[in-house]
């Protein structure tokens, strides 16, 4: 009787003490993310858009894993979409969370129409998906003027309900701007704010300075080339090396500009000043270059585009900042992450992305040395697999080739080895392809085969068949990938798991004196 009762105080005190541990654990969770975040978000960052016109977009999971195995650690959504916020939990992915231009109305007249959004898309995930700001409705001043006047109140309220939450500090509120409110951005310094826009943005920007949240700008260099042939060069627009002779100079400052975007965020910041507001800082939300194009369109082609990309992510990088401000470096997010190949034409609109909807990659962009950001890269891991579309008989003479006269190993595609399965010409073409690949040191003209195969940055590795270019890295990716579903599960077993290291010498002579009381001292 007596032990049983021991038993009993004992499994209550161990429990309890556990239970204490493990919820002062918990509770200090969302403060280190919080941390995290505002100390990460100190640096300037390359982030995407994601935009959902996609045939067969991948499942919020699969599209949260990509962004993992890709390196991207910043993303803006156009809505709120809940599965893939609640996919990005625990990752420390950072996501803009969007108003759309059609909920305006509504929370722009109501308090509580705003308080029940951020309740609904904010306070529900956050901070375990790490939203960093609401951008309400996109670029309304000039695509539906009908709704300004609706655009600050919606602001301010959406403010007011994150105010209630304790959110308001660690969570910004801004609209995203197109370029076209500023007029006359070169030189920056003459440029000035569109004045049939002066009454709204008056009070936007105060609002932007009084909370430190940014004013958000699209900008698109490929528009202002486009719009400007044989006034702008092509290669200032895409940001390639000029001699000082073709650098474009400010008459007024004398500061020297060798690409479009820069003159751009410094006329945003020269059109503030002339308002009298000096302490907001631009966040570039859109920026990028099509990869294809129609007849109108000849400089949308996936040279340019890889060239405009790589060269954006690593001016980024390199924090120079811009002439004007050389110590203010802005963070931008590349338009966009897939082609969305469901959007209307003109043909370039559907050809944006950094990836195809089947997520392979339109190119591969050339940023060694920038940073962690993004596995695209010709100089990271790539690996080479068939191509689709190519007929059974075709892919089986390429297969033959590489297992025999190529001397690709070819072993773990035989009967009963672990890349055998799917059993069809594609799964073991690709096999054999990417053996041929690795073996050559990923040599020029080493993934081609008659032009059925096609280098890719994604692992095709699956199961237990491991591809020979994943093998080389010892399968980072996966690890990347699987990381944030093991961490989330230990947190939420740890409050039933007995650490040793845990139990202090305070707690064990505790529990050592209850024995006393029953005689059971030795």
């Amino acid at each position: 009787m007596v032990n049983s009762k021991l038993i009993a105080v004992l499994i209550t005190i161990v429990f309890f003490y556990f239970t204490v541990t493990s919820t002062a654990k918990s509770s200090t969770l969302a403060q280190q993310i919080k941390q995290q975040s505002q100390e990460q978000d100190k640096e300037p960052f390359v982030g995407v858009n994601i935009g959902t016109d996609v045939s067969n977009l991948l499942s919020a999971k699969d599209l949260v894993s990509f962004l993992q195995v890709q390196k991207i650690s910043h993303v803006r959504l156009y809505d709120a979409n809940p599965d893939i916020l609640k996919a990005l939990a625990n990752t420390k992915v950072r996501v803009i969370v969007s108003v759309p231009n059609n909920q305006l109305l509504a929370i722009g007249s109501s308090n509580t129409t705003a308080a029940a959004w951020i309740n609904r898309n904010v306070v529900a995930y956050y901070p375990e998906t790490l939203i960093t700001h609401i951008g309400v409705g996109d670029e309304v001043l000039t695509t539906v003027p009908s709704s300004a006047p609706l655009l600050l109140p919606a602001i301010q309220s959406l403010y007011s309900a994150l105010v209630a939450a304790n959110l308001h500090t660690q969570i910004k509120v801004s609209t995203p701007h197109a370029a076209s409110i500023v007029l006359d951005t070169f030189p920056p310094s003459q440029a000035y704010f569109n004045q049939s826009l002066i009454s709204v943005l008056v009070p936007l920007l105060q609002f932007l300075s009084k909370t430190e949240s940014p004013l958000m700008m699209n900008l698109y260099p490929y528009y202002v080339f486009m719009e400007n042939k044989g006034v702008v060069p092509l290669d200032t627009s895409l940001f390639k090396p000029l001699t000082p002779s073709k650098e474009m100079v400010d008459p007024n400052t004398l500061l020297h500009y060798t690409n479009v975007l820069d003159a751009m965020i410094d006329a945003a910041y020269v059109s503030m000043k002339n308002l009298n507001v000096t302490d907001v800082s631009v966040l570039v939300t859109e920026s990028g270059w099509p990869s294809k194009g129609d007849s109108k369109e000849p400089y949308a082609t996936i040279d340019n585009a890889d060239t405009y990309n790589s060269n954006l992510i690593k001016h980024v990088i390199d924090q120079t900042g811009t002439p004007l401000h050389p110590e203010i470096t802005s963070s931008v997010f590349i338009y966009e992450l897939f082609n969305e190949d469901l959007r209307s034409p003109p043909v370039s609109e559907a050809n944006w992305g950094l990836f195809n909807s089947s997520s392979t990659p339109v190119y591969l962009l050339h940023v060694s040395g920038s940073g962690t950001f993004l596995a695209n890269d010709t100089t990271n891991q790539t690996y080479c697999i068939a191509m689709d579309g190519v007929d059974s008989k075709t892919l089986q003479s390429a297969l033959d080739w590489a297992c025999g006269a190529g001397r690709a190993n070819c072993s773990e595609i035989q009967p009963g080895e672990s890349c055998y399965q799917p059993n069809n010409v594609k799964n073991h073409a690709s096999f054999a392809f990417d053996s041929y690949y690795q073996k050559e040191g990923k040599a020029p003209g080493s993934c081609d085969f008659k032009g059925v195969a096609m280098i890719t940055t994604t692992d095709p590795s699956h199961g237990s068949c491991v591809f020979p270019g994943s093998k080389k890295v010892v399968h980072k990716t996966r690890a990347v990938v699987n990381s944030t579903e093991v961490s989330s599960r230990a947190d939420r077993l740890e409050l039933f798991t007995f650490h040793t290291s845990h139990i202090t010498a305070t707690t064990i002579a505790f529990c050592i004196s209850l024995f006393v009381p029953f005689g059971i001292t030795g």
